[in-house]
């Protein structure tokens, strides 16, 4: 897996400043990471289950501090396995970087299932600028 790291944190981002607030009937966030399948042209992969990339968003306040895209190579191992068993990678990347929501174009009905286990918004139908649609999907 590889890293691309394109926006580092914002200096002035004290994480001492308290506890996120999450209300997941709402989908009221002030402070929470985001995980989007991406193009290399920075647009949304309308391919969750088999992106390349995917990028992990921390959002505060309604502004991107960080955005770190991480090369998934899905498309290569979503066949690779036992049934399910590409699913469990998909729960495994997200419980590892502490992803509390997920906004793609179309994600396969066995996923939607699996992420309303997990209690994970999903936002689906982005399209376009992969930035602007994280920042659309989780304004209040």
């Amino acid at each position: 897996m590889g890293c691309r790291t394109l926006v580092e944190r914002n200096g002035d981002h004290d994480d001492s400043a308290g506890v996120a607030i999450r209300c997941h009937d709402e989908r009221c966030f002030k402070e929470m990471i985001v995980c989007t399948p991406v193009t290399k042209e920075g647009m949304i992969d309308p391919r969750w289950g088999r992106a390349d990339w995917v990028a992990l968003a921390e959002v505060v306040n309604g502004e991107i501090v960080s955005w770190q895209e991480v090369e998934v190579s899905w498309s290569r191992l979503h066949d690779e396995g036992t049934p399910g068993s590409h699913h469990a990678r998909v729960v495994s990347f997200l419980r590892e970087h502490h992803v509390e929501a997920v906004v793609a174009n179309h994600i396969g009905d066995g996923m939607v299932r699996m992420m309303d286990t997990m209690s994970l918004p999903v936002h689906l139908g982005a399209a376009g600028d992969a930035r602007a649609a994280v920042l659309a999907a989780t304004a209040s």
